[in-house]
């Protein structure tokens, strides 16, 4: 009785299971096409005097994505190794002898030790090695689409490049100005503020200047105009009073000079184009602009 009932445990044990076969390569994010891109994004910023959204939310794209890619890449390396590391411990335990189970002076207690041992190993590697072929499909999946928005960000650099002589234009129409007073905002800034709240009263506020911010707050050319209490989004008539301000500065934004504006994680940026096109998300209520209206002006 008790041989029978080893015997089956020999049975079950029979073979462990390899790792899965490579699937076809996709090649990785390339870093050097990356950088030279980003550095073609700063020209064309420069260029175009400004951030230009659309670059923007791909360069954070392309970010998000290339980092998943590198995840999923250590893990799956991790995971193989893992996989090996049971195969190895398996190796060194060596099968079970058949011939010790069939003779009376094994020690059953020992010899289904060791079958256990070996049916927890097998049963891990096979669950270890279900999770290196999911790896194997994430990681591809992400490699495709890191690569998908590099080739965006490609596309997108060269579309604006396409309209450099159309931006020179509207640059050279509104001139340049730097930051002056106490308020350390352009003359422009300034005026767009007052233009804007003689026509929408701000009972919520309105900030400007913020001095180290690397974008148009920290160069005195943008404000947020506040539609909430901040950290909470804007309802009701705050957010109708938010969409009528939008659609007032696309209307008026060539006169007063608007560069472009974001509200409710979209934004609107008339040197590329103009139109609204929608931004990824950034995480919370105000830094995806649904708490004010973010406006930049030339």
């Amino acid at each position: 009785m008790r041989i029978g009932r080893i015997a089956v445990l020999v049975a079950v044990l029979a073979g462990l299971l390899g790792l899965p076969a490579p699937s076809p390569a996709v090649a990785d994010p390339g870093p050097t096409d990356l950088r030279r891109l980003t550095k073609q994004a700063e020209l064309l910023e420069k260029r175009y005097r400004g951030q230009i959204q659309s670059l923007e939310e791909i360069k954070l794209q392309v970010k998000r994505a290339t980092t998943t890619s590198g995840t999923l890449q250590a893990q799956l390396r991790n995971a193989r190794a893992d996989v090996a590391n049971i195969a190895r411990t398996a190796y060194m335990v060596g099968p079970l002898d058949t011939f010790r189970l069939l003779t009376p002076n094994g020690d059953p207690t020992v010899i289904l030790g060791q079958a256990a041992n070996m049916n927890y190993m097998a049963d891990e590697r096979t669950r270890r090695v279900q999770g290196v072929q999911k790896l194997i499909d994430k990681s591809k999946e992400a490699k495709i689409a890191a690569n998908d928005k590099i080739e965006k960000l490609r596309k997108e650099i060269k579309n604006l490049q396409s309209k450099q002589r159309e931006v020179e234009k509207l640059l050279a129409k509104y001139g340049f100005q730097q930051p002056g007073g106490a308020e350390g905002l352009t003359q422009r800034m300034i005026d767009v503020r007052a233009d804007i709240m003689r026509n929408f009263p701000m009972k919520y506020g309105v900030g400007c200047l913020r001095p180290g911010d690397p974008g148009e707050h920290g160069k005195g050319r943008a404000c947020d105009f506040m539609m909430s209490p901040g950290g909470t989004m804007a309802t009701g008539a705050d957010e109708a009073r938010g969409d009528a301000l939008a659609d007032y500065l696309i209307k008026n934004g060539a006169r007063i000079g608007v560069m472009y504006i974001i509200w409710k994680q979209r934004y609107y940026d008339i040197r590329s184009g103009g139109g609204w096109d929608p931004m990824s998300d950034r995480g919370g209520v105000t830094a995806n602009h649904y708490d004010h209206v973010h406006v930049s002006v030339f």
